[in-house]
């Protein structure tokens, strides 16, 4: 019965096996296949070798976009790896006041559309920003014009919005201390800069390591923030945009898009190297380390946080003003004028529940789909080729930029049949062009990677003893599966859901070339009202997007808490 019942259950492994393959091929393996094709053709199809490539590094604008993301994703990454430095290691290793509120302080932009933050820095440092005039002319010798449209605004804004990611990661590398070693330390004499440079950085080099790999890719493929300020100064991100949208010139955005790609996966490479290298910090002997009390030290990282802290609301809390007064800077009586979508570009209250609609097909299958594949190549026995090909084919997405994505969809989905030996193939992929389904499909790989890893991270907690005890009572695996593996995931999944939910609401670079008339979202419409110079109703926009956000991830959360106390119960009940 056991034999039989093994038999069966590896059976159903391959076959879910096989379907998460072949999601991960259709979704992300032929759209690219069909980018790269298109790069070598012309406008009419025709093979054109290397010339479009020759022509990007040869034309002078499109090889000053490529340097000018460079240049923008570098001093991106300057800026902000110290500062979440600064900010990971005050909440870590000091005993200052606060900490719980500033971590999540700190995540706040991760709940917005990049484009939010660009607005915001609009009208702090715009033309007619509360900085450039000096508070209204209130106070004229505090006017500072710092020129905001170009890679100034570019860079502030990146910065902002790559502020949680390295937070979190550097608060990782912070956290796996032996406080053995400082001890050893202090007890040979050192002073407490030298304690933080011979052991402190030492010890969390591959952490800013990563978070600068992060950073920078971040600043490199993001398109909302330069499209809001980068003014005439172009981006790579940008410049992709204009070629498809602008120009119909589908040929040079599939090669721009390849020459994008070509810095992010060197950055995700990177990255990956940097995460093999990171072992052994923390042994099974070590001590944590527990931050002391001291009054100047903790004093001047709450006073550091604060000031972090401060820069991230001001910039959201002058989009949100910007959302309820009546004309920034003339008018400044409160009004609810600007969240009526209707006399604005794009589709208003419609286009939110196109969102809402997506943000949970995205959260609930995505869930499943991620969750699923990384309980097979898990949990599963045999087959280690294919197991091994899901687990890189599923890292690939992290080093996608959004927008090569949309387009690589496009190619794809959008064409109507296959020329293979002269014979026209008809193309059943392309019923999925302009519905929702295409959506969610886009936005499950866009952001697969993550939940993948999470799933495989809690999986790997559990013992493997689970699947053979439930085989040898001669149990299918899926009763396992629901009865116990899935129980006691509970909170993952729950993080995994809240991660696509969040990340669906809040994107733009991967739907803005799939959305259709009829399916506009609340993301696209934010750039479609600032690009109609509608900048308060887009704001609005902006916050109820934030809004959304911030209470799916608070529900999201309190689900994940509250399945972690019945686990725990149940562990305890067992113990």
């Amino acid at each position: 019965m056991a034999d039989r019942v093994h038999e069966e259950g590896e059976i159903g492994r391959r076959g879910l096996l096989a379907a998460s393959i072949l999601f991960l091929v259709v979704g992300l393996a032929l759209p690219l296949w069909e980018l790269a094709t298109r790069s070598v053709e012309d406008a009419d199809g025709r093979f054109t070798g290397l010339d479009n490539f020759r022509e990007f590094f040869t034309h002078p604008h499109l090889y000053r976009a490529l340097v000018n993301s460079f240049l923008v994703s570098g001093a991106t990454t300057l800026l902000t790896v110290p500062l979440a430095y600064a900010f990971a290691y005050a909440i870590m290793r000091t005993q200052m006041p606060g900490k719980a509120f500033f971590r999540q302080l700190a995540l706040l932009p991760l709940y917005a559309p990049t484009m939010l933050a660009g607005i915001g820095l609009v009208y702090l440092f715009g033309r007619m920003g509360l900085v450039t005039t000096g508070f209204f002319e209130t106070f004229p010798r505090l006017a500072v014009d710092i020129g905001l449209y170009g890679a100034t605004g570019i860079i502030l804004a990146e910065s902002l919005l790559a502020f949680p990611a390295a937070v979190m990661i550097l608060m990782t590398a912070l956290a796996g201390a032996d406080a053995r070693l400082y001890e050893a330390a202090e007890s040979l004499g050192a002073s407490k800069p030298r304690i933080f440079w011979s052991v402190t950085l030492p010890g969390t080099k591959y952490g800013l390591l990563s978070a600068g790999f992060v950073c920078f890719t971040f600043a490199f493929t993001d398109f909302g923030a330069p499209k809001v300020v980068g003014g005439s100064f172009p981006v790579m991100a940008t410049d992709i945009y204009k070629h498809v949208i602008g120009q119909q010139n589908f040929a040079m955005g599939a090669t721009a898009s390849l020459v994008m790609i070509a810095p992010t996966l060197a950055a995700f490479l990177g990255d990956q190297w940097i995460r093999r290298r990171q072992h052994g910090a923390f042994s099974a002997r070590s001590v944590p380390l527990a931050p002391r009390r001291s009054r100047w030290r903790d004093w001047i990282a709450f006073a550091f946080c604060v000031a972090a802290s401060a820069a991230i609301l001001s910039v959201f809390g002058a989009a949100g003003a910007g959302a309820f007064v009546k004309h920034w800077p003339y008018g400044l009586e409160l009004t609810l004028r600007h969240f009526d979508f209707s006399r604005t570009a794009g589709s208003g209250y419609s286009a939110l529940w196109n969102s809402l609609r997506l943000a949970t097909y995205s959260a609930v299958a995505g869930t499943a789909v991620t969750f699923g594949a990384a309980y097979l190549t898990e949990k599963g026995r045999g087959l280690e080729r294919w197991r091994r090909l899901t687990r890189v084919l599923a890292l690939v997405p992290l080093a996608l930029p959004g927008l090569v994505l949309g387009l690589a969809y496009i190619f794809l989905f959008n064409r109507e049949a296959f020329a293979v030996m002269g014979l026209e193939i008809p193309n059943p992929l392309s019923r999925l062009y302009g519905t929702m389904a295409l959506l969610v499909i886009c936005s499950i790989i866009h952001f697969y990677t993550v939940g993948f890893l999470t799933a495989t991270t809690a999986l790997r907690q559990l013992d493997a003893e689970f699947e053979l005890a439930g085989e040898s009572l001669g149990a299918p695996f899926y009763v396992t599966f629901w009865r116990v593996t899935l129980p006691l995931c509970l909170p993952a999944v729950c993080e995994i859901a809240g991660y696509f939910f969040v990340s669906t609401m809040a994107t733009v670079s991967a739907v803005i070339f799939l959305y259709t008339p009829d399916l506009r979202l609340a993301s696209v419409v934010v750039v479609n009202m600032d690009d109609a110079g509608n900048t308060a109703s887009a704001a609005a926009m902006g916050m109820l997007i934030v809004l959304v956000n911030v209470v799916a991830r608070t529900l999201f959360g309190l689900a994940g808490w509250l399945a972690e106390r019945r686990t725990a119960r149940w562990r305890n009940s067992r113990a």
